[in-house]
């Protein structure tokens, strides 16, 4: 099964989406359990960690897309490792 794409695939897009849903970075990456701080980080093009591009999708994107994700991240996590 392939991942989901995922909503963001930049700061840019994640900055553009805050923007327009009138959101201030305090809002917007405490939802997915990131200070203020480390959200301008993040839209200053540091490297977001996978985890937290996880999050973000499964905060913010419609919850049929959402709902893939955390579908496809169950089945991923109970499937059989090679080799084992």
């Amino acid at each position: 099964m392939a991942v989901p794409k995922l909503i963001f695939s930049s700061s840019e897009e994640i900055k553009a989406f805050r923007q327009k849903h009138a959101m201030n970075q305090s809002q917007f990456w405490g939802r997915v359990g990131v200070t203020q701080s480390g959200g301008s980080r993040y839209e200053s093009e540091r490297n977001i960690p996978q985890p937290v591009r996880l999050l973000l999708h499964i905060a913010y994107a419609p919850a049929d897309r959402a709902d893939r994700l955390v579908d496809h991240l169950r089945k991923w996590k109970t499937e059989p490792k090679s080799g084992a």
